[in-house]
């Protein structure tokens, strides 16, 4: 197997706490989407992000359009995608946190040098670089070196679609076989998988009683290694380099 080189971070739940705080926002809007076609369903955030976790905001609008066989046109749809941003990145600010033992990761994986550090998402690029900068991780990460699926390809798109892990490692200059990334949903590990790209499954920004679920999920996603902490993370990739 060719050297490890890179290293490809999602964002939410994987490096921030931050699904719960944005699914909060998007339940409001998809009741209010819902509402104004008068079908009675309501979503609350978990119920939300237990359906659709992994993809962003304009994926989810998609999926939901499907499910209950409403029309919505563009311009609309874009109103919607832009009020999402302004609501989650406002809760973000008030209430974010990083996931449990990451900042040491990264300072170790930053301060070596070892591994070019990038972070690959669904989410809207605003949001991701909101959310990075929060926590004070933006100083592991390239401005230039942070991809969005929601912003930074020339057709949006959301995971599992692996067409922003593709033009990640074309911008970078790299090649899926030198890069590993970092996933904790299936959505995100299926599109890594599609990239041929090597993945770490996590699991540790789930509830408890749901790790093995998903660790389950993550496998069958593709993962080649899982693991429920960060303290883990070291192993986790020496086993994918003895691949």
């Amino acid at each position: 197997m060719p050297k490890i080189t890179t290293i490809l971070f999602d964002c939410d739940n994987t490096l921030v706490l931050s699904e719960e705080l944005a699914f909060e926002a998007c339940a409001e809007l998809a009741n209010e989407i819902l509402e104004s076609r008068n079908i009675p369903d309501r979503y609350t955030g978990p119920q939300l992000l237990n359906e659709f976790v992994g993809q962003n905001f304009r994926g989810m609008m998609v999926s939901l359009k499907a499910k209950y066989k409403y029309e919505m046109e563009q311009d609309e749809l874009e109103k919607y995608v832009s009020k999402e941003e302004d609501q989650v990145i406002k809760k973000l600010k008030e209430a974010l946190k990083p996931c449990i033992g990451v900042e040491p990761v990264l300072e170790k994986l930053h301060k070596e040098g070892k591994y070019y550090l990038s972070v690959v998402s669904s989410s809207a690029l605003r949001r991701v670089q909101a959310s990075i900068e929060k926590v004070d991780q933006d100083k592991y990460f390239k401005k230039e070196d942070v991809f969005s699926a929601a912003t930074s390809l020339p057709k949006p798109t959301s995971k599992p679609d692996p067409a922003i892990y593709l033009y990640a490692i074309e911008k970078l200059g790299k090649k899926a076989e030198e890069c590993v990334a970092v996933e904790d949903s299936k959505s995100g590990a299926t599109a890594a998988y599609r990239a041929n790209i090597k993945t770490i499954g996590y699991t540790g920004s789930y509830e408890p009683e749901k790790e093995a679920e998903m660790t389950e999920v993550l496998e069958k996603a593709g993962c080649a290694v899982i693991m429920k902490h960060w303290s883990e993370f070291e192993s986790a990739l020496a086993k994918i380099e003895a691949l």
